[in-house]
């Protein structure tokens, strides 16, 4: 595992710590909470399908 790999990890979780707690609190309902996260997991998996075809 090379430094090339290492640093865009550092970044990414940096990033989730950032935003993370905003969606936390703006998703207090349960409802609303898994309802977004499902379309997150839906957007996150569609762009893991079209990146793995591209590469």
């Amino acid at each position: 595992m090379g430094l090339e790999e290492i640093i865009p990890a550092i970044a990414l979780i940096a990033v989730l710590l950032l935003v993370l707690p905003n969606f936390i609190q703006t998703n207090i309902k349960k409802k609303t909470f898994f309802k977004n996260l499902g379309i997150w997991g839906i957007i996150v998996l569609i762009l893991v399908i079209i990146l793995y075809f591209i590469f």
